[in-house]
């Protein structure tokens, strides 16, 4: 892209008609990896009147493909740590056979409640809600759990967030004012609240607390290592999404914190840290050149 300040180069609408059809491919790839086409779906078309608005910081973390992917991956290994997350998913979800329709039914959610109109938002809303409602059953060592538990929502709403948070930080704004980052969880509360989560966090302070607050009740065991195999080595439906896919597990897996890759027994990538982080910024790059 030439300087604001100079005129295009010669050869550059030659250049450009050549780089439209790959940056068309790229996009393609991308968005149908969020919405399933034979089901009709598209993506979200973004709206004003939502529950945030164009000016929110919530519309910027949440639009970028590479962050989000990573944090959200992030945070469903932070997640599955908790027993009562990790009997949800395992009792009540079909994860082994449609790892990726959940994933994209979880990714389509975002994107309502962050871009949709209001009415949109709140429907997502509700209807996760009557579904958390009707989930409940036991532990291993015979605990009874709940799905709408305002502690165990509290939990599975300030792991998603923070990790978007992180990843955004890493990925795309090392430099965001701690303001911003304090009003990404004062927006974010406005959907933990509606689904029923309690306590949530409405500063970084506050949700940096509710973590360590939660630690002591946190379990690694072999089903918790079943579910992180299952999803670390998923594979894309489309072959030229692997590489993506492959670096946007060990981006997750770097993003979490120490303690929790040592509970998951991920090794610390001390030597490919380097390399993964300098290839995701590149996929980042890439994916916000296609969609520009």
């Amino acid at each position: 892209m030439p300087y604001p300040h100079v005129g295009p180069r010669p050869g550059s609408a030659l250049r450009a008609m050549v780089a439209t059809p790959i940056k068309t491919a790229i996009a393609r790839q991308v968005v149908a990896m969020f919405n399933d086409r034979s089901r009709g779906e598209r993506p979200v078309t973004r709206r004003p009147d939502g529950l945030f608005g164009p000016s929110a910081v919530a519309w910027r973390v949440h639009g970028d493909v590479t962050a989000m992917m990573v944090g959200g991956i992030a945070g469903l290994l932070l997640q599955m740590l908790h027993p009562a997350v990790l009997a949800g998913v395992w009792d009540h979800s079909n994860f082994r056979q449609d790892m990726h329709g959940r994933l994209r039914r979880t990714a389509k959610f975002i994107a309502l409640t962050t871009y949709g109109g209001r009415d949109e938002a709140e429907a997502a809303i509700s209807r996760v809600r009557g579904i958390h409602d009707r989930i409940s059953g036991l532990l291993p060592d015979g605990t009874p759990y709940r799905v709408n538990d305002p502690a165990l929502l509290a939990w599975v709403h300030v792991t998603e967030t923070t990790c978007f948070l992180d990843s955004w930080l890493r990925y795309a704004e090392p430099g965001m004012p701690a303001a911003d980052q304090d009003r990404y969880f004062a927006e974010m509360a406005q959907i933990g609240g509606g689904l029923g989560a309690d306590p949530v966090p409405r500063t970084r302070r506050e949700a940096q607390e509710l973590i360590q607050a939660m630690r002591p009740h946190l379990v690694c065991d072999e089903r918790t290592r079943e579910v992180a195999l299952f999803l670390l080595t998923q594979r894309p439906r489309s072959r030229a999404a692997e590489p993506f896919q492959a670096l946007a597990m060990q981006a997750a897996a770097d993003l979490l914190p120490e303690w929790a890759r040592a509970m998951h027994d991920l090794p610390a990538p001390v030597f490919a840290r380097p390399l993964i982080r300098a290839g995701t910024l590149g996929v980042a790059a890439t994916l916000r050149w296609a969609f520009r």
